[in-house]
């Protein structure tokens, strides 16, 4: 079954001068030609994203957007009428958000994070920026310490709420911020707690020493572009730390602990020094 507002792996059934047919099981659905791939015939598989183009066909095309059903993603309004706003979303055809699914009047040029949905009267797809109707904690998917994806949904007293994998809500604290980031922001992070009543606390990176780990890597990489020594310790600034590594002052000291155990780092009274 063909699904609108993601992608599908459809075979070629037919070319014609205009692009190519894909087999849905019926009549099949328009690949026009600026998008079919060079060398592309009859019988490959293309994987193409499915959506209602400008005069409701529905059309296929291997343009990447911005967002696909499900999915929370920051959009910019690009044109609003009385009826709604439409967003630039990587496509020929932009993304309508209806007045009613707006939380305030939209205005061009601004930005919006929105949560791309099928509206059931007409089929197509449509954004809406009342996320919370598509969010809840009341049935969790997650566990603690699962990878996660979080957007950065808004901005409260003790950090700021994220929405978690475009279902869930948590909160990543204050505390647990070590670079700028913004409304609409996406990065990956892990659950670290789940309270009785379904309220998840979040944390970016990966947990305990998979981001050791990874960041091992990058303090090994610096060294070696900077000929085998950097001034920094663990009685550096943690500011300083964070502007030149983009890691917190604690994950620094425990990677550069585990750097020197395995004899790959000494350390000096300024910095840390390359043990070749």
């Amino acid at each position: 079954m063909i699904k609108i507002g993601t992608y599908n792996t459809l075979v070629i059934k037919r070319e014609v001068d205009f692009g190519v047919y894909l087999d849905d099981g019926s009549e099949g659905i328009l690949l026009p030609k600026r998008f079919v791939p060079e060398g592309a015939k009859a019988g490959d598989e293309l994987n193409v994203f499915i959506y209602h183009d400008s005069e409701d066909r529905v059309i296929a095309t291997t343009q990447r957007p911005k967002g696909i059903v499900g999915e929370i993603v920051k959009l910019k309004a690009v044109s609003v009428t009385r009826q709604g706003a439409f967003m630039d979303w990587g496509l020929m055809k932009d993304l309508f958000v209806p007045v009613s699914k707006q939380l305030s009047r939209m205005h061009a040029g601004e930005e919006y994070l929105v949560r791309i949905y099928i509206d059931e009267r007409t089929g197509r797809v449509a954004a809406s920026e009342k996320l919370e109707t598509f969010l809840s904690n009341e049935s969790l998917t997650v566990r603690e310490m699962d990878l996660v994806n979080l957007t950065v949904y808004r901005r409260t007293e003790i950090g700021y709420m994220m929405v978690i994998n475009h279902l869930h809500t948590g909160v990543l604290h204050f505390n647990e911020i070590y670079r700028p980031i913004e409304i609409g922001d996406h990065f990956e992070g892990y659950i670290k707690k789940i309270y009785p009543d379904n309220k998840i606390d979040v944390a970016a990176g990966k947990p305990g020493y998979q981001r050791v780990e990874e960041e091992t890597q990058k303090i090994l990489r610096l060294l070696d572009e900077n000929d085998g020594y950097l001034p920094f310790h663990d009685k550096s600034d943690p500011d300083e730390i964070y502007s030149f590594f983009g890691m917190s002052k604690k994950t620094f000291k425990m990677t550069i602990g585990n750097l020197y155990k395995q004899q790959k780092i000494m350390f000096t009274k300024t910095g840390i020094k390359r043990v070749e």
